[in-house]
């Protein structure tokens, strides 16, 4: 007899509403993703929005935003997990009826009174429930939490797809509150029951999460569920080797958008901060899908390192075509506040993408180069541009603008004209390149003179050379 075929895997992502969406939640979103996708399998969305007080849709908004940015599209509509607060309730009376759970009417000072005692006496601090094992006759009349009955003896092991085998000590964990007194369930239920329903075969997820699939794994085991592959990933730290924070500037996937970073950049260099596969830094979506296992994650945490975000930058900006490069130019404008692209510099940019984005590390980089294209006449230019500007360039401006007139439109003849008049003034072809670009883009970072000659073309050069020419006359 064959095999029975393994169940297609399912992956979630399940952030908390109450801020941007982190660069290391994107990491995970991302780790989850190329598995799932990497194995025809779905990458699930969840919103774990159940603290009220801290939870908002503006940043639901902003994860769903950035997820929606980076590429990470999701299966199905987003699972709100309040929403299901009712399921979770009826799991944790299905566990009281099964006798895996019990009600505990312990109060808070009578648990605190335990702690203290026990921190006197040099025992265990993890509270014993005195309502455990009690007879229900002997339940009163009073709010009650709804308690797993957790084993006491024994081990709990998790067999961890990066962390490996996981032991804990059963008499280290205590009998977790899965109900509150007021009705509502705990994190910690929630959690479970929502993977469970989900489907989701594989939790990809950080390792600060390690110490909670113990008991989780409790829960599964009390109703009887499969346990899903845990995967526990290590945190990513700054690039002085402590947790990422605010210190280290940039967390939250927006803000490496509105700094110019592709997402096709991002996702690969997410990809690569843990996880690797051979020697190879630069790769296609494609091409992680396929190579991403959870075998090739390190244990250890990764460090974040710019210069080698840009460094694949540039190597994106290459691989892409020039009409994604101007899409995702479009959407970097808009997150910056920017204005809108005219239809006359969209068109200015399409022909001109290839130069503009060569070497470039970023959006902004482009934008500096292409401003040739995007400023207009008349053109203020900056202190660097205005400073190369002098009288003799002015002359030898005037001198060019009558023989580009009449002349064919082509690079050849372009450097032709103005290698010929550098030769006359005894001049390199650099010292004619820097007012001629001074008075095209009003920068001295641009693509070379004659290329932008040529997408300006005849008429626009040569009113840039004249106000250049008028404006230094005056």
């Amino acid at each position: 007899m064959s095999k029975p075929a393994a169940p297609p895997v399912v992956t979630r992502f399940a952030p908390s509403p109450t801020g941007f969406l982190h660069i290391g939640g994107a990491r995970t979103a991302l780790f989850n993703w190329l598995y799932a996708r990497g194995r025809g399998g779905k990458f699930l969305l969840r919103i774990e929005d159940t603290d009220r007080a801290r939870s908002t849709p503006e940043a639901t908004e902003a994860i769903l935003k950035g997820l929606t940015w980076l590429g990470l599209d999701w299966d199905g509509e987003a699972v709100s997990q309040f929403a299901r607060a009712d399921r979770h309730a009826a799991v944790a009376h299905d566990m009281l009826a099964r006798g895996h759970a019990y009600k505990c009417f312990a109060t808070q000072d009578e648990i605190e009174a335990f702690r203290e005692s026990a921190r006197a006496e040099g025992r265990s601090t993890l509270f014993q429930s005195p309502w455990r094992d009690a007879d229900p006759a002997s339940h009163p009349d009073t709010p009650f939490v709804i308690r797993l009955k957790a084993p006491r003896e024994g081990e709990t092991v998790i067999e961890d797809a990066v962390q490996g085998r996981v032991v804990f000590r059963n008499d280290q964990l205590d009998d977790m509150v899965c109900l509150r007194s007021d009705g509502t369930p705990t994190y910690m239920l929630a959690v479970v029951v929502d993977d469970h329903d989900m489907g989701v075969t594989h939790i990809i997820r950080g390792d600060d999460h390690l110490n909670n699939a113990a008991r989780q794994a409790q829960v599964y085991q009390a109703m009887g569920w499969d346990v899903p592959v845990f995967a526990h990933i290590p945190l990513i730290h700054g690039e002085d080797g402590k947790k990422l924070s605010k210190r280290h500037g940039a967390l939250g996937v927006e803000d490496y958008q509105r700094m110019g970073y592709p997402a096709a950049a991002l996702r690969n260099y997410l990809a690569r901060l843990g996880w690797s596969h051979g020697n190879d830094e630069f790769f296609t979506d494609d091409q992680a899908r396929e190579w991403f296992d959870l075998t090739g994650i390190n244990r250890a945490p990764a460090r974040l390192d710019l210069k080698k975000l840009d460094h694949l930058t540039g190597q994106h900006f290459t691989a892409m075509s020039n009409a994604a490069s101007l899409h995702e130019l479009e959407q970097y404008l808009a997150v910056t506040g920017a204005e809108p692209l005219t239809d006359s510099q969209r068109m200015g940019l399409t022909q001109a993408m290839g130069l503009v984005k060569d070497k470039a590390k970023s959006f902004s980089q482009i934008i500096e180069k292409a401003h040739f294209i995007l400023t207009s006449r008349p053109i203020t230019p900056d202190d660097k541009a205005a400073a190369a500007m002098g009288d003799v360039s002015r002359g030898i401006l005037s001198e060019l603008t009558p023989q580009l007139r009449n002349a064919s439109w082509d690079r050849e003849r372009l450097e032709a004209i103005v290698g010929d008049i550098a030769a006359t003034h005894g001049l390199g072809l650099g010292k004619i390149a820097q007012p001629l670009r001074a008075a095209l883009a009003g920068r001295m970072v641009s693509p070379s003179v004659f290329d932008m000659m040529l997408i300006l073309g005849r008429d626009e050069t040569l009113a840039r050379l004249a106000d250049a020419c008028d404006r230094n006359s005056g």
